[in-house]
């Protein structure tokens, strides 16, 4: 430790080593305050940090304000982290005399004789780590504890769950509050808080977890987003099929989804005898139909696309609300292609995935090129091909990309689109795979020009992914007021008495046969309070008619978000909204 460049290694100044070294503050002050507590691990993570903790009583927020505040004299004493090198042996005889299991459990698994420990200023508390750290606990700055959550030792069910803390840690107080900003808009954005309120969707144990059942408004817009798919398809050449939910097991097991993905897969049904499984992929009911004629090179591309859904067994733990759920609708298709016709194919789908998106208000995003794993199948020059056709159609769209080396799935290469929301956070979405596997296991074909059989390329992509998440991802970036030519209900007709109910049924009826989704509140209620009640189901239009309004044939207009209400006539409402 005698040169800088030495101690440098051991001591940064970055965003991890101060989330880290956080983590380490919030270990001592756990340690501090509940002595008997057990340690396990403590990291940084994309926007924080956590630590793991065994205790027989569950920690409690008034708890967290314990800890933050022994945290703040931790950090106020400016406790310099020091570093320092002992054999393993020695570590797991001190570890095991503290009673700290995890600890041992770790150092077992660590090949080296040597392990390094971080000490904070001349306290007792040392902590097993490989660093770096900050210099000292008082160039931490700004930090929040955030909340509490289970979490299995080592994410196996088979293992004791532990209490996971997490935090967060910035540079400055004012990117902490900006943060801490974002996270309350987040809140409040949460689609699980807006389907309850805006009566979108439900989940119920006695059906079962991680089912979803869509309620009226929340189907029509379903029904929109299905419309503009099928037309966006149908328009670009894909023809539309439709597949059973279940089938024979032998067929997921010639397509290897009952070896690669068993752990993924419910239970086989019995059936006359024969077994069955609720299907967890759509790929080999569309190579049926491929394979129900022979086809010509002249046939290809052939392009099938189904909104189509699946069922895969999740762990509950990793169930939340629409974002992971057990049965989810992909918006998958499938193209049958040439060699040739690979590239062209692939720029293609890039365009029309980049179109829809944006016509939801995305238009920003992470792209990814996955390339070839350790294990994979297929020829080296196939999986170059494919991978360089991937990387052109990216380059000529001009996206920016990053290179995911080794992430591509067995059977090829891919790229994953992750889309950004109005909060600047990425949900993965789209999705584009070229496939040399499922061809030679069904042993599909296309006839040649010499007249031989040959075997197409098959391209996997889904624009949306799921479309339960897609719904999720697009009632958070809107916080619940979708666009006008999404919204379940557009506008929302308000009397302000009885006098006026025939007027409103006039109204509702122009704007129906305009195309318009409306619904008519004539309750015998007082108008501020239908205006209040539309605003917070959140309306784009909400429409109030007494009887100036009916003599003259006008409407009085509250847009979404307004607090004016202006008087126009039915008319020019129609102009205004087309």
């Amino acid at each position: 430790m005698a040169d800088n460049k030495t101690v440098d290694i051991y001591f940064a100044d970055d965003i991890d080593t101060l989330r880290h070294s956080t983590s380490h503050v919030m270990a001592q002050a756990v340690r501090e305050l509940f002595p008997d507590v057990k340690l396990a691990i403590g990291p940084s993570i994309e926007e924080g940090f956590y630590y793991d903790f065994e205790r027989d009583q569950a920690f409690t927020p008034s708890d967290l304000e314990k800890i933050e505040k022994k945290m703040e004299e931790i950090i106020k004493a400016d406790l310099a982290f020091t570093r320092k090198e002992i054999s393993r042996a020695e570590a797991k005889k001190y570890f095991e005399s503290l009673g700290e299991k995890y600890k041992v459990e770790l150092l077992k698994e660590i090949p080296d004789e040597k392990v390094s420990m971080y000490v904070t200023g001349d306290s007792k508390f040392t902590d097993l780590c490989r660093g770096p750290h900050l210099r000292s606990t008082g160039k931490i700055k700004a930090f929040k504890l955030l909340s509490v959550a289970g979490a299995y030792w080592r994410g196996s069910e088979k293992n004791k769950m532990l209490q996971r803390i997490y935090g967060t840690a910035f540079p400055s107080r004012k990117e902490l509050d900006e943060y801490l900003n974002k996270l309350e808009e987040a809140k409040k954005r949460d689609h699980r808080k807006l389907g309850r309120e805006l009566d979108l969707y439900s989940i119920h144990e006695q059906a079962g977890p991680g089912l979803i059942f869509w309620h009226p408004k929340a189907a029509t817009v379903l029904k929109v987003i299905r419309r503009f798919w099928e037309d966006l398809h149908t328009s670009r050449g894909y023809q539309l099929v439709s597949i059973p939910h279940i089938a024979c097991l032998d067929l997921w097991k010639t397509s290897g989804h009952w070896n690669f993905y068993r752990e993924y897969l419910y239970s086989p049904m019995k059936i006359d005898e024969k077994e069955y499984l609720i299907k967890p992929m759509n790929c080999p009911g569309h190579i049926l139909i491929y394979k129900t004629q022979t086809r010509s090179y002249r046939d290809l591309p052939v392009r099938y696309a189904e909104m189509a859904t699946v069922y895969r067994y999740e762990k509950s733990g990793v169930l939340h609300g629409l974002m992971r759920v057990r049965g989810f609708t992909q918006d998958d298709a499938h193209i049958f292609c040439l060699p040739s016709q690979l590239e062209q194919e692939l720029e293609d789908i890039v365009g029309m995935t980049l179109d829809f998106l944006k016509k939801f208000g995305f238009s920003e995003y992470e792209i990814y090129l996955s390339t070839m794993p350790e294990q994979f199948v297929g020829t080296e020059a196939n999986w170059e091909k494919a991978t360089s056709a991937l990387k052109k159609a990216l380059e000529k769209k001009g996206l920016k990309y990053q290179v995911d080396p080794g992430a591509g799935v067995f059977y090829g290469p891919k790229i994953d689109v992750k889309i950004k929301d109005s909060l600047g956070r990425p949900w993965q979405c789209s999705t584009i795979q070229v496939d040399f596997n499922l061809p030679e296991r069904f042993q599909v074909e296309y006839i040649g020009e010499d007249g031989k059989p040959y075997q197409p390329i098959m391209i996997h992509r889904a624009i949306l992914g799921s479309l339960e998440r897609f719904f999720g991802v697009l009632l958070e970036h809107f916080g619940g007021a979708f666009p006008f030519w999404l919204a379940p209900v557009q506008a929302r007709i308000m009397t302000i008495t009885e006098a006026q109910v025939d007027y409103a049924g006039r109204v509702a009826e122009t704007l129906e046969q305009a195309g318009i989704r409306v619904e008519i509140d004539d309750r015998n209620e007082k108008i501020n309070l239908k205006i209040r009640e539309g605003q917070i189901q959140k309306i784009p239009y909400l429409l109030i008619v007494g009887n100036k309004e009916k003599e003259a044939g006008t409407v009085g207009v509250r847009q979404y978000g307004q607090k004016d209400t202006r008087t126009v006539p039915l008319a020019g409402l129609l102009a205004q909204i087309k």
